[in-house]
């Protein structure tokens, strides 16, 4: 597929998928969504081992296209949100960690994309908000990622609200791991996905995939899933390294091969 919406480039072990619309604020259009759907595809089957999602410009992400939006029947709507749905379902099922580098602001479905990806570096200037509550169009989407990744009570009102939030509100609320300078940002985003993503491939693979699986259920649901998980991965050849080397009191190999 050739991209006229985004760059997807590799530096070393991960992957970079830059949205690059800064004329449009980097929002999203179906064209510009069916391109990061691809993209985010493309690398679920790569050996990347972890994702940076970017956006060119002054915004991180503007959320939707109006353009793109304002002539569009039910049926057309109710297509385009589903693209939008899938992509954003997408980034947690790929097997790689996906760190999103917050520049500038990230509205709307913007910041629902920020809540969807793993881990965000937000830089000190950067700013959130579901604009929806101040009238017109509520933002019902953005809404399921925000509520799982911010407690109910701030999900509620930057929804009801539609009040911005700063990058330091977003991180004592959760809604980023990091904040820091502008000129830092990408650093440090690079930085925090090396440590999340190094090692065991396969085991942040299957963690994560567990992660996402138990998150919402109950407790004791989420209990006998992931201890069955844990129990069948105990028996992996980086499992068996980690409790081998603790006993033997030295560093674990993990330059063994991993198995399934």
């Amino acid at each position: 597929m050739t991209y006229e919406n985004i760059r997807l480039t590799e530096e070393g072990d991960f992957a970079v998928v830059t949205m690059c619309r800064p004329e449009r604020r980097n929002a999203l259009s179906e064209a510009h969504l069916s391109e990061l759907l691809d993209a985010f595809e493309t690398v679920g089957r790569s050996d990347a081992r972890g994702v940076v999602l970017a956006g060119e410009g002054p915004a991180f992400c503007a959320g939707h296209d109006f353009g793109d939006m304002v002539d569009r029947d039910l049926d057309s709507m109710r297509q385009l949100l589903e693209i939008c749905a899938d992509f954003m379902q997408l980034l947690q099922r790929l097997p790689q960690p996906v760190i999103a580098q917050v520049d500038g602001i990230a509205t709307a479905a913007g910041c629902q994309l920020v809540a969807s990806c793993d881990l965000a570096v937000a830089a000190e200037s950067a700013r959130f908000q579901t604009p929806g509550g101040r009238g017109g169009w509520f933002c019902h989407t953005p809404g399921v990622a925000l509520a799982r990744a911010v407690g109910r009570k701030q999900a509620l009102e930057m929804l009801l609200t539609g009040d911005p939030i700063d990058a330091q509100t977003a991180l004592a609320w959760g809604l980023v791991n990091r904040v820091v300078p502008e000129v830092e940002v990408a650093s440090a985003t690079r930085d925090l996905l090396r440590r999340a993503a190094g090692l065991s491939r396969r085991a942040k693979a299957k963690g994560k995939a567990t992660f996402y699986a138990h998150v919402d259920l109950g407790v004791a649901e989420a209990y006998a899933l992931a201890t069955e998980v844990m129990a069948e991965t105990s028996q992996s050849a980086h499992a068996r390294e980690r409790m081998r080397s603790f006993v033997e009191k030295r560093q674990p190999d993990f330059s063994i091969p991993e198995d399934d």
